[in-house]
């Protein structure tokens, strides 16, 4: 068994990447957790949602810390606000939406590899700011995803109002 060492970061320590017009922070790797765990913490923009999409490998948990996210899971349609916590289970569809101006929400995913899906499609940065909007290929991401046993389902959610 290996000893993993632990780990102490404020707000906007970590390694951050421009990913799909969003900012991820990795906090934890899953060398760091012994493959355990990722978790990132993500600041998103209103409107963002990812396609509607189901993970094989891993299983999803997100904390809002900020803002304002509609989560469609199953039969469950809900908007969880500051302090809301949203299980999802791997190989059950879902998506999520951003109807605040921003969000900030805490991921954690398990087993850990989600940073590695995160890297492959994101630019690294050491601004922990939005990116610039960009126009997104939607055919990379699918691929990239499927790598990563991601599968999409569907488009994301429509624009808001």
């Amino acid at each position: 068994m290996t000893l993993q060492t632990p780990v102490i970061l404020g707000r906007d320590e970590g390694a951050h990447f421009h990913f799909l017009d969003n900012l991820f922070t990795l906090k934890v790797d899953g060398e760091r957790s012994g493959g355990a765990v990722t978790v990132m913490e993500f600041l998103a923009p209103r409107g963002f949602g990812p396609p509607l999409h189901r993970h094989d490998r891993e299983d999803e948990l997100f904390h809002v810390l900020a803002g304002e996210v509609r989560f469609v899971c199953d039969d469950v349609d809900q908007v969880a606000g500051v302090g809301s916590t949203v299980w999802l289970p791997r190989q059950v569809a879902h998506q999520f939406q951003i109807l605040s101006q921003t969000a900030r929400v805490l991921q954690v995913t398990t087993p850990a590899q989600f940073e590695r899906f995160v890297a492959s499609l994101g630019e690294p940065t050491d601004s922990p700011t939005l990116p610039e909007p960009a126009e997104v290929d939607a055919a990379r991401v699918a691929q990239v995803a499927a790598d990563f046993g991601i599968e999409i389902l569907g488009p994301p959610p429509p624009p808001l109002p």
